[in-house]
């Protein structure tokens, strides 16, 4: 096989789909054994939620303040921007001055957001 340095074969595969077939069998042997040799009564104190012990009081779906959902999309996409930096910090000298260039756009941008955020008073709690 001389010519093939660097190309895969099919048969290199198969360790893989072996592994795949084990997870995948793994997986439904598990749930079909549960539900074979697991228990079958079921009575109305077995079916209610269960709470850490504690009484369950109320409905669990009340309302509550959309700020919550507000601040953690906020969270989640400042926080991304934590991942984009990580590569430039690392390579930053092999981009130059036009890595520097692009990471100031890109943090300008942000701080414009986040500008929009603070006027808008997004993260302030009533």
């Amino acid at each position: 096989m001389e010519g093939q340095i660097g190309q895969s074969l099919p048969i290199d595969y198969i360790p893989i789909l072996i592994q795949l077939a084990v997870a995948v069998g793994f997986g439904v042997v598990t749930i079909i054994g549960t539900h074979l040799i697991g228990p079958k009564v079921r009575t109305e104190n077995k079916l209610t939620a269960f709470e850490s012990g504690v009484e369950v009081i109320g409905n669990a779906r009340q309302p509550f303040s959309i700020k919550y959902f507000l601040v953690a999309i906020l969270f989640v996409i400042f926080d991304i921007e934590v991942i984009f930096m990580y590569p430039w910090a690392v390579n930053f000298r092999e981009f130059g001055w036009q890595g520097l260039i692009e990471m100031f756009v890109f943090m300008g941008v942000l701080l414009l957001g986040f500008i929009y955020v603070i006027k808008k008073r997004a993260l302030d709690w009533d």
